[in-house]
């Protein structure tokens, strides 16, 4: 599976990508993530300062990012070959645009994405892309729109992270056991380990007794309750 992020700020993006459970699956090849940058897309000379946005017809704060830089970072990614063994015909692609008022991301979402070939996440910046790129890239592959989460963020950078992160972990194979997904089990959010007891400034804090009782159908209901 294929991650592609078309983002101004890759190195912001690997760090994480490159860390703990993320990272062991991309060097294990159970994915791959790659990045275009728009800035590769406009003209000028290596080395030079290469303009993707502009103030927005209307007036209104902020800057704007060029629709066509986006889109052709997005055409890029898409026709970004395979290796000779999985080849490029019957490709499942989709892109992700990132909106505050999209569709909230949810597990299920997750889920599906997990199904497909190619997923490319539009990382926007500044007030956001042009409206008219969101159109065209339709025409290139079906494109599902999402808020991850209720705050607004500086770019679509963070929002992406979290998507790559939630369908990576559903990857047969990256978490061990299809077991480790929590919510494919009764789960928590209240978890404890060793030691039974901690003090702190002379009171104790322990853990539930009946998660040391051993006794599986309790503990699933009291995970219930929780």
């Amino acid at each position: 599976m294929r991650f592609h992020l078309i983002t101004l700020f890759a190195e912001a993006c690997d760090a994480y990508l490159s860390a703990s459970i993320i990272g062991r699956a991309r060097k294990e090849k159970k994915i791959s993530v790659q990045y275009q940058n728009p800035r590769d897309f406009v003209a000028g000379l290596a080395g030079s300062y290469k303009k993707v946005d502009e103030k927005p017809y209307g007036g209104g704060p902020g800057m704007v990012m060029f629709a066509m830089p986006v889109v052709s970072a997005t055409a890029k990614a898409l026709q970004t070959p395979r290796s000779p063994r999985r080849g490029n015909a019957g490709k499942k692609q989709v892109i992700i645009w990132f909106s505050p008022s999209g569709k909230q991301f949810t597990n299920k979402d997750a889920d599906a994405l997990a199904k497909y070939d190619d997923v490319v996440l539009v990382c926007g910046r500044y007030e956001g892309i042009d409206e008219r790129a969101k159109k065209i890239l339709k025409t290139l592959a079906p494109v599902k729109e999402f808020a991850v989460g209720e705050a607004v963020y500086t770019g679509g950078e963070v929002p992406a992270l979290a998507i790559v992160d939630a369908v990576t972990r559903r990857i047969p194979g990256v978490l061990g056991k299809d077991a480790s997904v929590e919510e494919r089990r009764i789960a928590s959010s209240a978890v404890y380990t060793r030691p039974e007891t901690i003090s702190y400034k002379k009171k104790n804090y322990k853990v539930p007794k009946v998660l040391q009782t051993g006794h599986h159908a309790k503990i699933d209901a009291w995970r219930r309750r929780r």
